[in-house]
């Protein structure tokens, strides 16, 4: 094959993934600087020298009820999604993550007869839930890139082609240019920073809570935001007028002054993990969905938050569904005040990237997803 005319259609729905895929591409160009990227994604990857057909933002629920009440637009995506691969044939296709969308499409373009090369970068948690999907991955995928070390023993029987490529987080965070941003830190208070998610859906039912919970403490609160009017309007409702608003793109300078987080659970909270930042972990969702969980797709694991389940104990506090109420949140809070807690939780986080070793994953999956193109 001519990597000279090869063309990779790269699908990215979610925040995280963006920026997983931003980096993949300019790796991937790095190597193959003719190479012909189409894109689905989110602001990271709009950024480069590729064709976006489609927007990141347009796929973002979360939840089994808000994904129910989204269905009818998510099939309508799923089908202008594969029409619009079908119909460019790209000798690739990569999708990141997002498994309810991205393994249901590569097993339709797998059935509609798509000849090309089929790629999933960033393994399900088939290792803690749902193993029956690791023969559909098998049976369907070309080459799946893994982000943590443990997980190709769980494709071990299969004929596919796994290979970890390492954790592109600690390779983004040991290569961040850190700059100043605009927050007067009062040496006299706790800085806590709080991240209530992406999704306006995250947002409105994790912020309130979070910001109840520290208003009282003597804490000097930054919040990251993209969506600025829903924050503002929260912070009037909660009577807080103090609060530093930070834009996501400087999370990880907000992350270098930051005594202690509370954090919706997601990718932040490995990040916050490995800028050594003490973080207690909230996911707030409805009883129902809760229930669907637990009792119908029986997810029920010792740990929810990514820290912990890399770690296999609780480095950091997670409040999860009913579990998370304004006590115990104000209570956990409160013991983030003490510096010593705070110097136990650094010293947990402190072995993360030993688990996470590998050096510029970007690299090591574009290699292998180039070789993989390769006759």
């Amino acid at each position: 094959m001519d990597l000279k005319k090869t063309h990779l259609f790269i699908i990215a729905q979610e925040p995280s993934g963006d920026l997983h895929g931003a980096e993949l591409v300019k790796a991937l160009k790095e190597k193959a600087p003719s190479l012909h990227v189409t894109a689905i994604g989110g602001p990271h990857m709009r950024e480069l020298d590729v064709e976006m057909v489609g927007k990141m933002e347009d796929f973002m629920v979360m939840g089994f009820w808000d994904v129910l009440l989204a269905l009818p637009r998510l099939i309508r995506l799923f089908f202008r999604v594969k029409r619009k691969i079908l119909s460019l044939n790209p000798q690739g296709v990569i999708c990141i993550d997002y498994p309810g969308f991205n393994l249901r499409l590569e097993r339709s373009l797998r059935k509609s007869g798509y000849p090309g090369t089929l790629i999933h970068y960033i393994c399900p948690t088939v290792w803690a839930w749902g193993k029956k999907r690791i023969p559909i991955l098998a049976k369907n995928l070309d080459l799946l890139l893994t982000l943590f070390p443990f997980e190709p023993a769980s494709f071990a029987h299969t004929t596919l082609t796994v290979k970890y490529v390492g954790n592109p987080l600690l390779f983004l965070i040991q290569n961040h240019a850190y700059k100043q941003i605009s927050l007067k830190k009062d040496p006299a208070l706790s800085l806590v920073a709080l991240f209530p998610g992406s999704r306006d859906t995250e947002i409105l039912r994790n912020l309130p809570l979070q910001l109840q919970a520290v208003k009282g403490l003597p804490v000097q609160i930054a919040i990251s935001c993209k969506n600025f009017v829903l924050i503002k309007k929260i912070l009037k409702e909660e009577g807080v007028s103090t609060a530093t608003l930070i834009h996501p793109q400087e999370n990880y300078d907000l992350m270098k002054h930051t005594d202690f987080a509370i954090a919706t659970s997601g990718t932040i909270t490995l990040e916050l993990a490995l800028h050594l930042v003490p973080t207690i972990v909230t996911f707030a969702i409805k009883r129902w969905d809760q229930f669907l969980a637990q009792k119908i797709f029986r997810i029920d694991l010792p740990h929810y938050c990514l820290v912990n389940i890399l770690a296999q104990k609780r480095i950091f506090p997670e409040l999860f569904g009913t579990e998370l109420t304004l006590r115990k949140l104000q209570k956990t809070a409160a013991t983030f005040l003490q510096e010593e807690k705070r110097d136990s939780c650094r010293k947990e986080c402190a072995i993360l990237p030993t688990l996470l070793k590998g050096d510029n994953p970007p690299q090591k999956a574009a290699e292998a997803i180039l070789w993989k193109m390769l006759p």
